[in-house]
């Protein structure tokens, strides 16, 4: 989930950015860049002109891999945990974010006119080499700089890109690359297309419309190879991919979330996010869903799901105070997390904390491990 009351700073940047002002576009987690609220950014400002997430729908693939320009936001989002073969770990994430300025394209017959700002994380938690390497560019779909694609599927900006190396997605090829850090690698076909929410339609809020189309695709073998710090490894392990658009998709008296999706070593994998009120307290409207190898896709609502923080950690960068450990309680299943490095900080134009976390516990009684990645937003704000 990421999602305008537009701010005076989200002004400046799509103000800047329809004029061809350059706008951090390669800013490394030590740099500071003006920062934004994924909260407000999302929660408010006009609907009018765009289509609304108003009732479940059926997706239909491969269409629904590819853009939405009707809706305001939209994200193609890749996290996965990598090893070598000899063990050594390594947690990425790959995002691109589609943001529409307006709901027609401009009249303006300037090559460099646009209705959407493209913007890109990248991401990559070396565990044995306990560093976290996180980037962004932002860019116009001008000029081939980026954009998306249904046939054949793509989403690019610049040398960034996922892309489509069959007849349809998976199997995908991610590629990034920056300051030395880069990720090369093939997601091949998993488990089907998983629904979210109410047959697709995830409420972020009671107000009609404050909700997105939501679609994972759960467990995505990879294989691929990585370089850090001049060396570069042979990996393998399992990647997620989450789809979500929509138009206005966080009511605005909430602050942020906390998401995770995990891939567990009995072959389930869950997801499930809790929203938090401005005001401190929980919001009802959290939701998860576990899949189970031998009988499918369970929605959970979100008072299945309980958690529990066990430990905290403060930012030695941003000051922000997260959770950092976790226990989950929910049907048949009793999980703890830890994330395999504390400082897995995203402190980009936006700032939050998204990172790979190691999962222990028991499911219907017997013991399970796993891998996965939580997304912390709105803390610090």
């Amino acid at each position: 989930m990421r999602r305008s009351r537009v701010l005076t700073a989200v002004l400046a940047i799509v103000m800047a950015a329809a004029a061809g002002i350059a706008l951090w576009p390669r800013a490394p987690a030590d740099v500071a860049a003006p920062r934004l609220s994924v909260a407000d950014m999302l929660g408010g400002g006009s609907a009018a002109g765009y289509d609304r997430a108003l009732q479940s729908r059926p997706f239909r693939f491969p269409e629904d891999h590819g853009p939405h320009p009707r809706y305001r936001s939209e994200w193609w989002y890749f996290t996965g945990n990598l090893d070598t073969a000899g063990k050594r770990h390594f947690g990425y994430q790959l995002t691109f974010f589609r943001y529409a300025l307006n709901p027609q394209a401009p009249a303006s017959a300037s090559a460099w006119a646009t209705r959407d700002i493209y913007m890109a994380h990248f991401a990559l938690t070396d565990v044995a080499g306990k560093r976290f390497h996180a980037y962004q560019r932002l860019s116009r779909p001008v000029l081939g700089l980026a954009g998306a694609r249904t046939t054949p599927w793509r989403v690019w900006l610049e040398d960034w890109q996922v892309n489509a190396t069959g007849d349809g997605p998976p199997p995908l090829r991610l590629r990034a690359a920056e300051r030395g850090v880069a990720i090369d690698l093939r997601l091949d076909a998993g488990k089907p297309p998983v629904p979210q929410g109410d047959h697709g339609l995830v409420q972020k809020g009671a107000r009609p419309g404050n909700a997105s189309y939501y679609y994972s695709l759960t467990r995505l073998p990879t294989e691929g190879r990585i370089r850090v710090d001049g060396e570069e490894f042979a990996v393998r392990g399992a990647s997620w991919m989450d789809r979500e658009w929509g138009t206005r998709a966080l009511d605005p008296d909430l602050r942020g979330w906390d998401w995770l999706a995990l891939q567990l070593s009995d072959g389930s994998e869950l997801m499930c996010y809790r929203l938090r009120r401005r005001d401190g307290r929980p919001d009802l409207n959290g939701r998860g869903t576990f899949v189970d190898p031998d009988d499918g896709v369970h929605p959970l609502a979100g008072d299945t799901v309980r958690w529990k923080v066990l430990d905290w950690w403060t930012s030695p960068h941003s000051g922000a105070r997260y959770p950092s450990r976790w226990r989950l309680e929910l049907p048949k299943a009793h999980l703890a997390l830890r994330p395999y490095l504390d400082d897995q900080e995203l402190r980009l134009s936006l700032r939050y904390w998204e990172g790979a976390v190691r999962v222990e516990g028991t499911r219907a009684g017997k013991p399970v491990t796993g891998s996965g990645y939580v997304e912390l937003v709105g803390y610090g704000d």
